[in-house]
């Protein structure tokens, strides 16, 4: 028997990364912190900035909302401290905004960093103005409803990526990348290394070092044939 539902449910504590992890990793392109996870934990390219100049870094705080519903986004700026970044699904729903400048300027105000849906949201050129970095799926006049049900820090699926409370997730121009909190001190080794080799081969392609990126030796050990 299924008993009456519940509006929301709230999970106030996790845990957190050391705030000197989650600097190491502000300092990198979000491209590098892939390479860094061997491609993986990339959202979906759908999610982009509202304006291509922002990015941010920081600590995942999640919500998990109903169709057309935005009770659990209201209700995760009271969990929110100072460089979160607050991470909303909705399944893609496309019915409505799930957030809108006004909610983005008192996430601001409370210190966040970030913020990423997979949904859409709206007053663009407010939330612009007035909050943090905006990653989403677009755009829509419409506004969402507060009745429920929703989630806040649970593991939720944005972008085709799991995000739990705790993790770390940075967004630039190319778009959102997540670390996983348990993986993070590992993975920051292998961004170490990452951004080591791509100096270096930077350095080697401005000095006109570098005339291919592929060795043709490789090639014919591979069966390649020239076909002129």
């Amino acid at each position: 028997m299924i008993g009456d539902p519940v509006a929301l449910k709230i999970r106030r504590k996790f845990k957190r990364p050391p705030a000197a992890l989650v600097r190491a990793f502000a300092s990198a392109q979000t491209s590098f912190i892939a390479d860094a996870m061997q491609g993986m934990n990339c959202l979906h390219y759908s999610i982009k900035g509202l304006n291509i100049k922002q990015k941010f870094c920081g600590v995942a705080v999640t919500a998990l909302n109903g169709p057309r519903d935005n009770l659990a986004a209201m209700a995760m700026l009271d969990v929110a401290q100072k460089g979160d970044v607050l991470v909303i699904a909705t399944n893609q729903d496309e019915s409505g905004a799930v957030v809108g400048d006004l909610w983005a300027a008192v996430a601001k105000q409370r210190g966040v960093v970030g913020i990423v849906t997979d949904g859409l949201v709206r007053d663009a050129v407010g939330c612009e103005k007035m909050g943090p970095p905006m990653f989403c799926r677009g755009l829509s006049p419409n506004a969402g409803f507060r009745n429920g049900p929703g989630e806040i820090n649970s593991p939720i699926s944005v972008g085709g990526v799991v995000v739990f409370p705790g993790d770390i997730i940075a967004g630039d121009r190319d778009g959102v990348v997540v670390v996983p909190r348990d993986d993070a001190a590992e993975i920051k080794t292998a961004l170490t290394a990452v951004k080591k080799a791509e100096v270096a081969r930077e350095k080697e392609v401005k000095a006109k070092k570098v005339d291919r990126f592929w060795d043709p030796k490789q090639f014919k050990a591979r069966g390649v044939t020239y076909l002129d």
